[in-house]
């Protein structure tokens, strides 16, 4: 609560003056006797005793008219954020090599399982090495022989690491395969239809008020492509989708995963064995399509260095949040008005029926 125009209480001063004149008003007879001896005897009757009550009505009108010039107001802090933000479409091969072997904080993970690990982290953050995405549109594209848009450009990130969790390797041998090229243009095709996306959404939010400006734009299109294989499926050129992209003005940042001795763990009915893999990345390929876009090839050959490759795109991909505080003001004054009002009444009520003097 607070006083629009506190100045208006230095009013209140002057309420020992009107309370002085208005006794001193009192004091004066009303008709002149000789003598009140014969008067004496009589006591004082209660209208005589509650006289002064009309005294303090007057001055309680007064003092909450005071109050009521001062205008009392409660107000309520609002906040309106604007974001000038990311949209980041993560693209995840889920293909049958992704079930390789792969340490994660002492343990045995497959690769996709690392990779969703990290990339959680990356989009909710840490508390550690990521602070997370909060304020960006994020959205999954997973593929192996087909691509698949697992979850839209959405800014509510639990949604986003549901279906992260949900993702899995691949499990028919016919929809296994590698389709890199179509990936990466389904990706774009989704960002690039981005801005009409969040026109519709805001447009359904604010209903007549869809002409106002959304509260999130985007400042830059990024597609993070993470895979161990090489292009052996799908309709689309690898070379010719980051061309589209670049022509859409999306940044690819390709993540090569594994290295080194690979093993896969087999579950036979002789026990579990681990099976050495071989192999198959196209470097050559994911540095070409990554630097045609403007954005950088890395290879990831265990979860330390994915960790170091995201946290390197989460300092690249900056978001600019603009937070404007306004107050809503509620009005209070009416209510010193109403009882200023009632004491008034009471007042005017009382002098003319049982407080009434005569004359």
């Amino acid at each position: 609560m607070e006083l629009y125009s506190p100045w208006v209480l230095l009013l209140l001063l002057g309420l020992p003056v009107l309370i002085w004149l208005m006794l001193r008003t009192r004091r004066q007879p009303a008709v002149k006797f000789s003598s009140l001896g014969g008067v004496k005897g009589y006591g004082v009757s209660w209208r005589q005793r509650l006289r002064p009550a009309l005294v303090v009505l007057r001055v309680v009108c007064v003092a909450c008219l005071i109050f009521a010039l001062a205008r009392p107001r409660k107000g309520t802090m609002i906040s309106r954020i604007s974001t000038e933000g990311v949209a980041i479409e993560m693209v995840v091969d889920r293909s049958g090599s992704m079930q390789t072997e792969m340490s994660y904080d002492g343990q045995k993970l497959n690769r996709l399982e690392v990779v969703k690990q990290v990339f959680a982290d990356f989009v909710k953050g840490d508390g550690k090495e990521f602070q997370g995405r909060g304020s960006d549109m994020v959205g999954l594209v997973t593929f192996a022989r087909y691509p698949d848009t697992v979850c839209p450009l959405v800014q509510n990130h639990d949604v986003l690491t549901q279906f992260l969790k949900k993702t899995n390797i691949v499990r028919l041998q016919s929809e296994d395969g590698t389709a890199i090229g179509d990936a990466v243009a389904l990706a774009a095709a989704r960002l690039y239809k981005a801005e009409a996306e969040l026109t519709r959404r805001t447009a359904a939010v604010l209903g007549e008020k869809a002409d106002e400006e959304p509260e999130f734009k985007i400042k830059s299109k990024v597609i993070v492509l993470l895979t161990d294989g090489i292009n052996n499926a799908g309709k689309y050129d690898p070379i010719e989708a980051a061309a589209l992209a670049k022509k859409w003005g999306i940044k690819i940042y390709a993540i090569g995963v594994g290295g080194g001795q690979s093993f896969v763990t087999m579950q036979t009915p002789l026990g579990t064995y681990r099976m050495p893999t071989g192999q198959e990345l196209d470097e050559r390929l994911l540095k070409a399509i990554a630097d045609s876009t403007g954005g950088f090839y890395a290879r990831a050959e265990d979860a330390e260095a994915l960790k170091d490759i995201c946290k390197k795109i989460d300092e690249l991909e900056k978001t600019k949040v603009t937070s404007v505080q306004y107050t809503q003001y509620s009005e209070r004054f009416s209510i010193w008005a109403w009882i200023a009002l009632g004491a008034l009444l009471a007042e005017i009520l009382a002098s003319c029926t049982i407080l009434r003097k005569i004359p």
